[in-house]
């Protein structure tokens, strides 16, 4: 039986906060969070750090508060310094409201961790760095970004099949970027048989016709319409993007202590933050692929009961999340006795030394049963 949707409050020790990144709409119902008497407050103050860390960076005014208010979405790439902004903000409030309003401390839960953006704001919500220094670091090459999107297509590649090798999908956009015709590389791995790749030009068109050579037949690519920032690849290297993340982070303050609770680092998938390490694996994070399924993965093997989705309209990880769940149950319809054979797998790989002697695979059995809370809209089923 799944908890109850409130169970994390009282259990925080069997909750992760998972927080999003940027995305093609990135309002949400924060104008409803504003609009509360009792949340606005604390959101707008928010925002309005947010503005001016934003205006700081990029030369011109902002203001994420009237933006809100007036329920302006994302229009497409040329507002994406303020949509990095205006998502981490939200972030950071819903968090402040939680902590300050429910009594719910980040620090007291399970583990945390983020998809792209998503780790800077979990990084600055769990007081490794303020807002205003760790912030300005992708705000800062926000345009230089924006301007390598104009010629990269998102293709997303997935299997119906088999697992898809990544080394093989690596060797071929290896093969693809070596002709001198534009760079194709992996920004995400969402599971073993579900990939984001980013290419300039005709890469991933290329990369399509080619696929054969490489990978399963099962194996298909489709491409997104919208253009993206192609962080997380090595395409970032034509701005020298990277390095120039890492020049800042040397001078920010900051990143010297050790979180305050595990927070999964999306370039290793694992729990690798430490008092010594940030500087190294936020500057890591800008051109290496996300590790989603790996941090998937933790998080079951955790023994996490309830994952809560932080952020404005939380899309990507509840979405993986709840496709792992589909895939796991139908996986046992034909084999176990409906919930009855789930809590007695739950049961199973909560065991450790059961588990040790059980295929890795096993504690996948674990997520239907995981509880899913999106933040923004608790927060606005609760009463004033």
């Amino acid at each position: 039986m799944k908890p109850r949707p409130d169970h994390f409050l009282n259990h925080p020790h069997a909750t992760a906060f998972a927080f999003r990144g940027y995305n093609t709409t990135n309002l949400g119902r924060t104008p409803e969070l504003l609009e509360r008497p009792d949340y606005g407050p604390v959101v707008e103050d928010a925002l309005r750090e947010g503005s001016e860390v934003c205006a700081k960076a990029i030369g011109r005014p902002v203001d994420l508060v009237s933006r809100v208010r007036r329920r302006e979405e994302t229009r497409d790439l040329t507002t994406y310094a303020e949509d990095v902004a205006l998502v981490v903000s939200v972030e950071l409030a819903q968090m402040r409201l939680l902590e300050q309003r429910f009594g719910m401390p980040m620090r007291d839960a399970k583990l945390a961790f983020g998809y792209s953006l998503g780790e800077a704001a979990a990084l600055i919500a769990a007081g490794m760095y303020e807002m205003k220094d760790l912030l300005r670091v992708p705000l800062a090459l926000a345009e230089d970004s924006v301007a390598l999107a104009e010629d990269v297509t998102m293709g997303v590649l997935f299997s119906r099949g088999p697992a898809i090798d990544m080394a093989d999908v690596k060797r071929a956009c290896v093969e693809i970027s070596q002709r001198g015709d534009g760079v194709i590389g992996v920004s995400s791995i969402l599971s073993p048989n579900a990939v984001l790749l980013l290419g300039q030009h005709d890469t991933v068109d290329r990369f399509k016709l080619s696929m054969a050579e490489w990978l399963p037949r099962a194996a298909n690519l489709r491409k997104n319409p919208h253009r993206w920032p192609p962080l997380h690849t090595p395409i970032t290297w034509q701005h020298s993007i990277p390095n120039r993340a890492a020049v800042m982070l040397q001078t920010i303050p900051g990143g010297l202590t050790a979180p305050p609770l595990p927070i999964l680092s999306s370039v290793t998938g694992q729990d690798s933050y430490t008092a010594e390490n940030s500087r190294e694996l936020i500057h890591k994070w800008v051109d290496h692929p996300q590790q989603l399924w790996a941090q998937m993965v933790e998080v079951l093997e955790a023994g996490v009961q309830t994952i809560v989705h932080v952020g404005p309209e939380p899309n990507l990880i509840p979405a993986t999340f709840k496709r792992l769940s589909e895939d796991v149950r139908g996986q046992l319809s034909g084999h176990t006795p409906g919930k009855f054979g789930l809590r007695l797998a739950s049961r199973m790989v909560r065991r450790k030394w059961l588990a040790r002697m059980l295929p890795s695979a096993a504690i996948l059995l674990r997520a239907p049963l995981i509880q899913h809370v999106n933040l923004e809209d608790w927060l606005l089923e609760q009463k004033s």
